[in-house]
């Protein structure tokens, strides 16, 4: 579930729940109003922690040691009196 869907089915839920003042026989609109807002919630909440642990950041190599692999020395070829 991504979050655009999870935000989708909080504001759903809370149209149900909340705005709506009608009954319809056999379901429960306050009670599935919650019910949906519980998923998009969870959702969303999933949606972010999967995606935090994509991030660039995570996938970052680390340093096994101290160890100097190669050196390299510079050596200025200008001439000191050339200014």
């Amino acid at each position: 579930m991504r979050i655009g869907v999870s935000i989708f089915l909080i504001a759903l839920g809370a149209i149900l729940r909340f705005a709506l003042e009608t009954s319809v026989d056999g379901i429960d609109l306050a009670m599935t109003g919650v019910i949906l807002m519980v998923v998009g919630v969870l959702g969303l909440v999933l949606s972010l922690a999967f995606w935090s642990s994509l991030s660039p950041s995570r996938r970052r190599g680390t340093v096994a040691g101290t160890q100097v692999v190669h050196e390299t020395e510079t050596v200025s070829t200008r001439d000191p009196e050339i200014v």
